[in-house]
Protein backbone atom coordinates (compact mmCIF):
# COMPACT_ATOMS: atom_id res chain seq x y z
CA UNK A 1 0.00 0.00 0.00
CA UNK A 2 1.24 3.33 -1.16
CA UNK A 3 1.93 5.68 1.36
CA UNK A 4 1.34 9.03 -0.49
CA UNK A 5 -1.94 9.97 -2.05
CA UNK A 6 -1.64 11.39 -5.67
CA UNK A 7 -5.25 11.20 -6.63
CA UNK A 8 -6.13 14.67 -8.19
CA UNK A 9 -9.51 14.10 -7.13
CA UNK A 10 -8.75 14.45 -3.58
CA UNK A 11 -6.13 17.20 -3.79
CA UNK A 12 -8.97 19.58 -1.83
CA UNK A 13 -10.39 17.36 0.45
CA UNK A 14 -8.91 16.60 4.38
CA UNK A 15 -8.59 14.43 6.90
CA UNK A 16 -7.53 13.42 10.33
CA UNK A 17 -4.98 10.62 11.25
CA UNK A 18 -5.94 7.32 11.01
CA UNK A 19 -6.62 5.81 13.96
CA UNK A 20 -6.90 8.66 16.60
CA UNK A 21 -8.46 11.49 17.45
CA UNK A 22 -9.28 14.20 14.49
CA UNK A 23 -6.74 16.72 13.97
CA UNK A 24 -7.76 19.80 15.10
CA UNK A 25 -4.84 21.91 14.47
CA UNK A 26 -3.25 21.31 18.36
CA UNK A 27 -0.98 18.54 17.14
CA UNK A 28 0.71 18.90 14.00
CA UNK A 29 1.73 15.96 11.75
CA UNK A 30 5.03 14.85 12.67
CA UNK A 31 5.62 13.30 9.52
CA UNK A 32 4.33 16.76 7.44
CA UNK A 33 6.32 17.77 4.25
CA UNK A 34 8.99 19.98 4.45
CA UNK A 35 6.77 23.68 3.58
CA UNK A 36 4.11 22.28 6.32
CA UNK A 37 7.26 22.32 9.02
CA UNK A 38 8.57 25.54 7.79
CA UNK A 39 5.05 27.37 8.33
CA UNK A 40 4.91 25.85 11.59
CA UNK A 41 8.20 27.09 12.76
CA UNK A 42 7.00 30.71 11.90
CA UNK A 43 4.47 30.07 14.03
CA UNK A 44 1.20 29.23 11.26
CA UNK A 45 -1.36 27.03 12.75
CA UNK A 46 -2.48 24.12 10.65
CA UNK A 47 -5.53 22.32 10.86
CA UNK A 48 -5.51 19.52 8.54
CA UNK A 49 -3.41 18.16 6.13
CA UNK A 50 -4.33 17.31 2.59
CA UNK A 51 -3.68 13.71 1.15
CA UNK A 52 -1.41 14.67 -1.35
CA UNK A 53 1.37 16.50 1.17
CA UNK A 54 1.27 13.45 3.55
CA UNK A 55 4.16 11.29 2.86
CA UNK A 56 3.44 8.66 5.83
CA UNK A 57 -0.18 7.50 7.12
CA UNK A 58 -0.17 7.78 11.17
CA UNK A 59 -1.83 5.06 13.00
CA UNK A 60 -2.60 5.39 16.78
CA UNK A 61 -2.50 1.87 17.80
CA UNK A 62 -1.76 0.77 21.64
CA UNK A 63 2.38 1.33 22.16
CA UNK A 64 4.72 2.52 24.50
CA UNK A 65 8.57 4.13 23.82
CA UNK A 66 11.34 3.24 26.20
CA UNK A 67 14.14 5.81 25.75
CA UNK A 68 17.80 5.02 26.03
CA UNK A 69 18.06 5.91 29.82
CA UNK A 70 15.57 3.44 30.80
CA UNK A 71 12.39 5.87 31.08
CA UNK A 72 9.45 4.33 29.14
CA UNK A 73 6.60 6.80 28.20
CA UNK A 74 3.03 6.34 26.64
CA UNK A 75 2.66 6.56 22.24
CA UNK A 76 0.30 8.83 21.21
CA UNK A 77 0.71 7.82 17.42
CA UNK A 78 2.94 6.58 14.85
CA UNK A 79 3.89 6.12 10.80
CA UNK A 80 6.61 5.02 9.10
CA UNK A 81 8.31 8.82 9.49
CA UNK A 82 7.70 9.37 12.95
CA UNK A 83 5.79 8.67 16.31
CA UNK A 84 4.25 11.33 18.67
CA UNK A 85 4.13 10.44 22.56
CA UNK A 86 3.10 12.03 25.61
CA UNK A 87 5.91 13.21 28.35
CA UNK A 88 6.17 14.95 31.48
CA UNK A 89 9.24 17.03 30.86
CA UNK A 90 10.30 18.75 27.17
CA UNK A 91 12.35 18.23 24.54
CA UNK A 92 14.05 20.60 22.71
CA UNK A 93 13.78 20.76 18.79
CA UNK A 94 16.40 18.81 16.75
CA UNK A 95 17.96 16.73 20.56
CA UNK A 96 19.11 13.36 19.36
CA UNK A 97 17.57 10.12 21.05
CA UNK A 98 17.74 6.97 20.86
CA UNK A 99 14.29 4.47 21.55
CA UNK A 100 12.59 1.47 21.28
CA UNK A 101 8.75 1.06 20.13
CA UNK A 102 7.23 -1.59 21.84
CA UNK A 103 3.89 -2.87 20.45
CA UNK A 104 1.67 -5.59 21.00
CA UNK A 105 1.19 -8.15 18.30
CA UNK A 106 -1.37 -10.57 19.52
CA UNK A 107 0.54 -12.11 23.27
CA UNK A 108 3.76 -11.19 22.11
CA UNK A 109 5.68 -7.55 22.45
CA UNK A 110 7.62 -6.18 19.34
CA UNK A 111 10.58 -4.17 20.26
CA UNK A 112 11.41 -1.77 17.44
CA UNK A 113 14.68 0.01 18.04
CA UNK A 114 15.40 3.22 16.00
CA UNK A 115 17.07 7.10 16.54
CA UNK A 116 14.61 9.82 16.33
CA UNK A 117 14.87 13.41 16.28
CA UNK A 118 12.78 15.63 18.73
CA UNK A 119 10.81 17.72 15.57
CA UNK A 120 7.88 19.54 17.81
CA UNK A 121 6.64 19.61 21.75
CA UNK A 122 3.17 21.21 22.61
CA UNK A 123 1.96 21.20 25.84
CA UNK A 124 -1.79 19.36 26.65
CA UNK A 125 -4.76 21.35 26.88
CA UNK A 126 -4.96 19.81 30.67
CA UNK A 127 -1.53 21.36 31.61
CA UNK A 128 -0.38 17.94 32.10
CA UNK A 129 2.92 16.87 30.17
CA UNK A 130 3.40 17.33 26.81
CA UNK A 131 3.37 15.82 23.76
CA UNK A 132 5.95 15.67 21.48
CA UNK A 133 7.05 14.60 17.97
CA UNK A 134 10.16 12.81 16.98
CA UNK A 135 11.13 11.80 13.09
CA UNK A 136 12.68 8.96 12.62
CA UNK A 137 16.53 9.17 11.24
CA UNK A 138 17.90 5.84 11.58
CA UNK A 139 15.55 2.41 11.08
CA UNK A 140 17.51 -1.34 10.41
CA UNK A 141 15.69 -2.11 7.20
CA UNK A 142 14.39 -5.26 8.61
CA UNK A 143 13.00 -3.14 12.06
CA UNK A 144 11.47 -0.85 9.16
CA UNK A 145 9.75 -3.97 7.75
CA UNK A 146 8.54 -4.66 10.94
CA UNK A 147 6.91 -1.53 11.37
CA UNK A 148 5.47 -1.44 8.26
CA UNK A 149 3.67 -4.53 8.83
CA UNK A 150 2.35 -3.35 12.09
CA UNK A 151 0.94 -0.15 10.75
CA UNK A 152 -0.85 -2.26 7.91
CA UNK A 153 -2.18 -4.73 10.33
CA UNK A 154 -3.87 -1.14 11.82
CA UNK A 155 -4.93 0.01 8.59
CA UNK A 156 -6.86 -3.18 7.67
CA UNK A 157 -8.80 -3.60 10.86
CA UNK A 158 -6.80 -6.63 12.02
CA UNK A 159 -4.43 -7.53 14.84
CA UNK A 160 -1.02 -8.16 14.28
CA UNK A 161 0.45 -11.57 15.63
CA UNK A 162 3.73 -13.19 15.16
CA UNK A 163 2.30 -16.65 13.82
CA UNK A 164 0.84 -13.97 10.81
CA UNK A 165 3.98 -12.61 10.38
CA UNK A 166 5.97 -15.98 10.54
CA UNK A 167 3.54 -17.31 8.08
CA UNK A 168 3.93 -15.01 5.78
CA UNK A 169 0.12 -12.68 6.05
CA UNK A 170 0.85 -9.64 4.64
CA UNK A 171 -2.65 -7.72 5.93
CA UNK A 172 -3.55 -5.33 3.22
CA UNK A 173 -6.54 -2.18 2.86
CA UNK A 174 -9.00 -3.80 1.03
CA UNK A 175 -8.42 -1.81 -2.44
CA UNK A 176 -4.67 -3.52 -2.55
CA UNK A 177 -6.18 -6.77 -1.78
CA UNK A 178 -8.64 -6.57 -4.30
CA UNK A 179 -6.02 -4.71 -6.83
CA UNK A 180 -3.65 -8.90 -5.98
CA UNK A 181 -5.07 -10.45 -8.41
CA UNK A 182 -2.96 -13.91 -8.58
CA UNK A 183 -1.10 -14.08 -11.85
CA UNK A 184 -1.71 -17.34 -13.52
CA UNK A 185 0.95 -20.15 -13.23
CA UNK A 186 2.97 -21.16 -16.92
CA UNK A 187 1.42 -23.76 -18.31
CA UNK A 188 4.68 -26.20 -18.09
CA UNK A 189 8.27 -25.73 -16.83
CA UNK A 190 11.06 -25.45 -19.03
CA UNK A 191 12.93 -28.83 -19.25
CA UNK A 192 15.78 -29.26 -17.11
CA UNK A 193 19.57 -29.11 -18.14
CA UNK A 194 21.86 -32.04 -19.22
CA UNK A 195 24.47 -31.07 -17.39
CA UNK A 196 22.53 -32.06 -14.17
CA UNK A 197 22.40 -35.40 -14.70
CA UNK A 198 25.84 -35.67 -16.54
CA UNK A 199 27.17 -34.87 -12.78
CA UNK A 200 25.13 -36.73 -11.13
CA UNK A 201 26.09 -39.80 -13.19
CA UNK A 202 30.26 -38.36 -12.67
CA UNK A 203 29.49 -38.10 -8.83
CA UNK A 204 28.18 -41.70 -8.71
CA UNK A 205 31.39 -43.02 -10.94
CA UNK A 206 33.51 -41.41 -8.87
CA UNK A 207 32.01 -43.05 -5.63
CA UNK A 208 32.03 -46.52 -7.17
CA UNK A 209 35.82 -45.86 -8.47
CA UNK A 210 36.34 -44.48 -4.47
CA UNK A 211 34.49 -47.76 -3.09
CA UNK A 212 36.44 -50.26 -5.39
CA UNK A 213 40.21 -48.51 -4.81
CA UNK A 214 39.36 -49.12 -0.89
CA UNK A 215 37.96 -52.49 -1.33
CA UNK A 216 41.04 -53.41 -3.19
CA UNK A 217 43.43 -51.83 -1.15
CA UNK A 218 42.32 -53.38 2.14
CA UNK A 219 41.18 -56.74 0.90
CA UNK A 220 43.76 -57.60 -1.88
CA UNK A 221 47.01 -55.54 -0.48
CA UNK A 222 49.42 -56.95 2.62
CA UNK A 223 48.84 -54.26 5.47
CA UNK A 224 51.40 -54.95 8.13
CA UNK A 225 50.60 -55.11 11.89
CA UNK A 226 52.36 -51.37 12.83
CA UNK A 227 55.35 -49.26 10.86
CA UNK A 228 56.69 -46.71 11.70
CA UNK A 229 59.47 -44.04 10.27
CA UNK A 230 62.76 -45.65 11.79
CA UNK A 231 66.92 -44.36 11.55
CA UNK A 232 69.70 -45.58 13.55
CA UNK A 233 70.29 -44.34 16.96
CA UNK A 234 73.46 -43.54 18.93
CA UNK A 235 72.83 -42.95 22.48
CA UNK A 236 75.17 -41.06 24.29
CA UNK A 237 76.14 -42.29 27.86
CA UNK A 238 78.35 -40.80 31.03
CA UNK A 239 81.90 -41.85 30.90
CA UNK A 240 81.77 -41.71 34.90
CA UNK A 241 79.99 -39.77 37.80
CA UNK A 242 79.68 -36.40 38.17
CA UNK A 243 78.24 -33.01 37.36
CA UNK A 244 76.65 -32.33 34.15
CA UNK A 245 78.03 -29.16 32.58
CA UNK A 246 75.15 -26.61 31.31
CA UNK A 247 74.29 -27.42 27.62
CA UNK A 248 71.73 -25.30 25.61
CA UNK A 249 70.76 -28.63 22.89
CA UNK A 250 67.13 -29.70 22.44
CA UNK A 251 65.27 -32.32 20.73
CA UNK A 252 64.85 -31.25 17.11
CA UNK A 253 68.34 -29.50 17.23
CA UNK A 254 71.25 -30.05 14.62
CA UNK A 255 74.55 -31.18 15.30
CA UNK A 256 78.13 -31.92 13.28
CA UNK A 257 80.63 -34.27 13.67
CA UNK A 258 82.95 -33.83 16.43
CA UNK A 259 80.98 -30.91 18.10
CA UNK A 260 80.97 -30.43 21.55
CA UNK A 261 78.04 -31.82 23.13
CA UNK A 262 79.12 -31.33 26.56
CA UNK A 263 81.04 -32.45 29.43
CA UNK A 264 80.83 -34.42 32.60
CA UNK A 265 82.78 -32.67 35.83
CA UNK A 266 83.48 -35.15 38.53
CA UNK A 267 85.36 -33.85 41.30
CA UNK A 268 86.49 -36.79 42.66
CA UNK A 269 88.85 -37.48 39.29
CA UNK A 270 90.11 -33.76 39.42
CA UNK A 271 91.33 -34.63 43.23
CA UNK A 272 92.84 -37.67 42.21
CA UNK A 273 94.77 -35.94 39.16
CA UNK A 274 95.71 -33.17 41.88
CA UNK A 275 97.08 -35.51 44.43
CA UNK A 276 99.14 -37.65 41.88
CA UNK A 277 100.70 -34.35 40.35
CA UNK A 278 101.69 -33.15 43.89
CA UNK A 279 103.52 -37.04 44.72
CA UNK A 280 105.67 -36.44 41.73
CA UNK A 281 106.77 -33.06 42.24
CA UNK A 282 107.56 -34.66 45.73
CA UNK A 283 109.38 -37.55 44.37
CA UNK A 284 111.32 -35.27 41.85
CA UNK A 285 112.63 -32.92 44.54
CA UNK A 286 113.83 -36.27 46.96
CA UNK A 287 115.86 -37.61 44.09
CA UNK A 288 117.47 -34.16 43.35
CA UNK A 289 118.38 -33.49 46.81
CA UNK A 290 119.88 -36.81 47.38
CA UNK A 291 122.17 -36.19 43.74
CA UNK A 292 123.09 -33.36 45.61
CA UNK A 293 124.18 -34.57 48.78
CA UNK A 294 125.76 -37.45 46.79
CA UNK A 295 127.85 -35.13 44.21
CA UNK A 296 129.19 -33.15 47.60
CA UNK A 297 130.86 -36.16 49.01
CA UNK A 298 129.46 -36.77 52.33
CA UNK A 299 129.82 -39.47 54.62
CA UNK A 300 126.15 -39.31 55.64
CA UNK A 301 123.19 -38.48 53.21
CA UNK A 302 119.90 -37.42 54.95
CA UNK A 303 117.09 -39.15 53.71
CA UNK A 304 113.06 -39.39 53.87
CA UNK A 305 111.41 -42.67 55.26
CA UNK A 306 108.47 -42.02 52.89
CA UNK A 307 108.10 -41.48 48.83
CA UNK A 308 104.12 -40.82 49.00
CA UNK A 309 103.55 -37.64 51.06
CA UNK A 310 99.69 -38.44 51.07
CA UNK A 311 99.72 -41.82 52.82
CA UNK A 312 99.28 -40.57 56.26
CA UNK A 313 102.25 -41.37 58.01
CA UNK A 314 104.65 -39.16 59.84
CA UNK A 315 107.34 -38.16 57.85
CA UNK A 316 110.82 -38.53 59.10
CA UNK A 317 114.64 -38.08 58.56
CA UNK A 318 117.24 -40.61 58.56
CA UNK A 319 120.69 -40.35 57.54
CA UNK A 320 122.38 -43.43 55.81
CA UNK A 321 125.20 -44.10 53.70
CA UNK A 322 126.21 -43.40 50.71
CA UNK A 323 125.01 -46.55 49.37
CA UNK A 324 122.03 -46.61 50.69
CA UNK A 325 121.59 -43.44 49.63
CA UNK A 326 121.95 -44.15 45.63
CA UNK A 327 119.29 -47.45 46.71
CA UNK A 328 116.79 -44.94 47.74
CA UNK A 329 117.29 -42.72 44.83
CA UNK A 330 116.32 -45.69 42.58
CA UNK A 331 113.02 -46.79 44.74
CA UNK A 332 112.19 -42.70 44.25
CA UNK A 333 112.72 -42.56 40.45
CA UNK A 334 110.34 -45.88 40.49
CA UNK A 335 107.67 -44.11 42.50
CA UNK A 336 108.12 -40.75 40.01
CA UNK A 337 107.31 -42.89 36.93
CA UNK A 338 104.42 -44.76 38.68
CA UNK A 339 103.05 -41.16 39.43
CA UNK A 340 103.66 -40.30 36.00
CA UNK A 341 101.39 -43.37 34.80
CA UNK A 342 99.26 -42.38 37.04
CA UNK A 343 98.59 -39.03 35.67
CA UNK A 344 98.55 -39.89 32.11
CA UNK A 345 95.65 -42.07 33.09
CA UNK A 346 93.76 -39.33 35.25
CA UNK A 347 93.97 -37.21 32.17
CA UNK A 348 92.64 -39.61 29.68
CA UNK A 349 89.49 -39.80 32.26
CA UNK A 350 89.23 -36.29 32.51
CA UNK A 351 89.48 -35.82 28.34
CA UNK A 352 86.64 -38.59 28.38
CA UNK A 353 84.58 -36.58 30.29
CA UNK A 354 84.33 -34.07 27.47
CA UNK A 355 81.52 -35.38 24.91
CA UNK A 356 81.49 -35.20 21.04
CA UNK A 357 79.22 -35.77 18.31
CA UNK A 358 80.29 -38.88 16.58
CA UNK A 359 78.62 -37.97 13.33
CA UNK A 360 75.83 -34.86 11.80
CA UNK A 361 72.97 -36.40 13.22
CA UNK A 362 69.53 -35.11 14.71
CA UNK A 363 69.14 -34.58 18.75
CA UNK A 364 65.95 -37.01 19.75
CA UNK A 365 66.46 -36.70 23.46
CA UNK A 366 68.66 -35.03 25.42
CA UNK A 367 68.94 -34.69 29.85
CA UNK A 368 68.41 -31.40 30.99
CA UNK A 369 71.49 -30.12 32.81
CA UNK A 370 69.66 -27.27 34.98
CA UNK A 371 70.48 -26.83 38.91
CA UNK A 372 73.71 -29.06 38.10
CA UNK A 373 72.17 -32.88 36.94
CA UNK A 374 74.18 -34.99 38.75
CA UNK A 375 74.79 -38.81 36.89
CA UNK A 376 76.32 -41.91 37.54
CA UNK A 377 78.38 -43.74 35.12
CA UNK A 378 76.78 -45.22 31.87
CA UNK A 379 73.77 -43.07 32.66
CA UNK A 380 72.40 -41.99 29.07
CA UNK A 381 72.71 -38.09 28.44
CA UNK A 382 71.49 -37.75 24.82
CA UNK A 383 70.20 -39.41 21.92
CA UNK A 384 71.09 -38.76 18.48
CA UNK A 385 69.46 -39.80 15.07
CA UNK A 386 71.47 -40.83 12.39
CA UNK A 387 70.14 -38.47 9.20
CA UNK A 388 72.28 -39.09 6.28
CA UNK A 389 71.56 -40.66 3.00
CA UNK A 390 69.67 -44.52 3.22
CA UNK A 391 69.66 -43.72 7.33
CA UNK A 392 65.92 -42.89 7.35
CA UNK A 393 63.88 -45.86 6.53
CA UNK A 394 60.45 -47.40 7.29
CA UNK A 395 60.17 -50.62 9.50
CA UNK A 396 56.86 -52.77 9.32
CA UNK A 397 56.12 -55.72 10.88
CA UNK A 398 54.25 -58.37 8.62
CA UNK A 399 51.92 -61.08 10.20
CA UNK A 400 53.35 -64.71 9.76
CA UNK A 401 51.10 -65.62 7.75
CA UNK A 402 51.74 -63.34 4.86
CA UNK A 403 55.47 -62.93 5.04
CA UNK A 404 55.73 -65.52 2.37
CA UNK A 405 54.40 -63.30 -0.03
CA UNK A 406 56.85 -60.61 0.91
CA UNK A 407 60.14 -60.63 -0.83
CA UNK A 408 63.36 -58.36 -1.05
CA UNK A 409 63.11 -55.79 -3.91
CA UNK A 410 58.73 -55.56 -3.87
CA UNK A 411 56.78 -52.71 -3.99
CA UNK A 412 55.30 -50.89 -1.80
CA UNK A 413 53.30 -47.50 -1.02
CA UNK A 414 53.53 -45.72 2.40
CA UNK A 415 51.40 -42.74 3.25
CA UNK A 416 52.16 -40.50 5.47
CA UNK A 417 49.89 -38.65 7.60
CA UNK A 418 49.49 -35.35 6.20
CA UNK A 419 50.61 -36.24 2.51
CA UNK A 420 48.25 -35.98 -0.34
CA UNK A 421 50.03 -38.59 -2.06
CA UNK A 422 51.88 -42.22 -1.94
CA UNK A 423 55.55 -42.76 -1.17
CA UNK A 424 56.98 -45.85 -3.35
CA UNK A 425 59.27 -47.90 -1.54
CA UNK A 426 61.33 -50.94 -2.02
CA UNK A 427 61.71 -54.21 0.40
CA UNK A 428 65.47 -54.12 1.84
CA UNK A 429 65.15 -57.16 3.79
CA UNK A 430 62.69 -59.32 5.48
CA UNK A 431 64.13 -60.65 8.82
CA UNK A 432 62.52 -62.82 12.22
CA UNK A 433 64.86 -60.83 14.18
CA UNK A 434 65.90 -57.23 13.99
CA UNK A 435 68.99 -55.43 12.97
CA UNK A 436 71.43 -55.56 15.68
CA UNK A 437 71.79 -51.88 15.33
CA UNK A 438 69.14 -50.32 17.68
CA UNK A 439 66.81 -47.99 15.80
CA UNK A 440 65.39 -44.91 17.04
CA UNK A 441 61.04 -44.34 16.36
CA UNK A 442 60.14 -47.70 16.80
CA UNK A 443 58.88 -48.13 20.24
CA UNK A 444 60.15 -51.65 22.32
CA UNK A 445 56.20 -53.07 23.32
CA UNK A 446 55.74 -53.68 19.62
CA UNK A 447 58.75 -55.62 19.00
CA UNK A 448 57.14 -58.08 22.15
CA UNK A 449 55.16 -59.66 19.46
CA UNK A 450 56.24 -63.17 18.65
CA UNK A 451 54.44 -63.80 15.07
CA UNK A 452 55.39 -61.27 13.13
CA UNK A 453 58.42 -60.33 11.03
CA UNK A 454 60.36 -56.98 10.40
CA UNK A 455 60.78 -55.88 6.95
CA UNK A 456 62.77 -52.73 6.52
CA UNK A 457 61.53 -50.66 3.60
CA UNK A 458 63.77 -47.90 1.43
CA UNK A 459 61.92 -44.90 0.12
CA UNK A 460 62.26 -43.64 -3.25
CA UNK A 461 62.20 -40.18 -2.01
CA UNK A 462 63.81 -38.88 1.00
CA UNK A 463 62.04 -38.72 4.35
CA UNK A 464 62.42 -35.81 6.57
CA UNK A 465 63.96 -36.43 9.48
CA UNK A 466 61.69 -34.84 11.40
CA UNK A 467 59.31 -37.85 10.20
CA UNK A 468 61.29 -40.36 12.61
CA UNK A 469 58.84 -41.82 15.14
CA UNK A 470 56.03 -41.55 13.17
CA UNK A 471 53.60 -43.69 12.13
CA UNK A 472 52.63 -44.38 8.55
CA UNK A 473 50.41 -46.72 6.84
CA UNK A 474 52.12 -49.46 4.26
CA UNK A 475 50.93 -51.23 1.86
CA UNK A 476 52.73 -54.03 0.01
CA UNK A 477 51.13 -54.75 -3.54
CA UNK A 478 52.13 -57.94 -5.66
CA UNK A 479 50.25 -55.99 -9.19
CA UNK A 480 52.22 -53.12 -9.55
CA UNK A 481 49.74 -51.42 -12.13
CA UNK A 482 46.67 -52.36 -9.90
CA UNK A 483 48.39 -51.15 -6.41
CA UNK A 484 49.76 -48.03 -8.02
CA UNK A 485 46.13 -46.91 -9.15
CA UNK A 486 44.05 -48.11 -6.08
CA UNK A 487 46.82 -46.01 -3.62
CA UNK A 488 46.36 -42.73 -6.16
CA UNK A 489 42.80 -43.00 -6.05
CA UNK A 490 42.50 -43.74 -2.14
CA UNK A 491 44.64 -41.01 -1.05
CA UNK A 492 43.33 -38.70 -3.23
CA UNK A 493 39.76 -39.13 -1.66
CA UNK A 494 41.66 -38.82 1.80
CA UNK A 495 42.75 -35.97 0.64
CA UNK A 496 39.20 -34.21 -0.06
CA UNK A 497 38.02 -35.30 2.92
CA UNK A 498 40.93 -34.03 5.09
CA UNK A 499 40.37 -30.84 3.28
CA UNK A 500 36.63 -30.30 3.67
CA UNK A 501 37.56 -30.96 7.35
CA UNK A 502 40.06 -28.14 7.57
CA UNK A 503 37.48 -25.66 6.35
CA UNK A 504 35.22 -27.40 8.58
CA UNK A 505 36.95 -26.74 11.63
CA UNK A 506 37.89 -23.24 10.35
CA UNK A 507 34.36 -22.19 9.84
CA UNK A 508 33.37 -23.74 13.71
CA UNK A 509 36.72 -21.92 14.57
CA UNK A 510 35.35 -18.49 12.96
CA UNK A 511 31.79 -19.15 14.10
CA UNK A 512 33.19 -19.55 18.07
CA UNK A 513 35.04 -16.27 18.05
CA UNK A 514 32.56 -14.72 16.83
CA UNK A 515 30.17 -15.47 19.47
CA UNK A 516 32.91 -14.82 22.01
Amino acid sequence: MADHYSDPRDQDRHEPTLGGAPDDGRYPAWGGAPQDRARQANGDRIQHERRDERRHIRVSPPFRVRLDDGTTLTGADVSLGGFALYSDRTFQPGEAVSASLLMMAGSTELVIPLRAECRRTMPEPSGRGYKVGFEIVDMEPPHRELLRQEIRSCLSGRTASVEALVAGEDPQTPRQRQAGVAKPLPSSRPPRPMRRYVMLFAAIGVLALVAAATAYRNFMMIEPSFAAVTAPRIDIRAPGPGILAAHDLQAGDRVERDQLLTNVENSDLESDLILADAAQRYNNRLIENLQEHLDGGGQEVSLANSAQPASGDTLTFESVSPEVARARIEQFETARDYESSRITALEARKANNDIYSPCDCLVAWALSSADGTYINESERIMTLIRTGKDDVLVEALVHMGDIDRIEPNQLAYIALPNATEPIRARVRNVALDVERQPRAGFPSWVRQQQNVASVLLVPERDLPAESVGQPVDVRFTEAPLLGAAAEWVWQGARAVIQLGDRIYRAAMEEDDGDTG
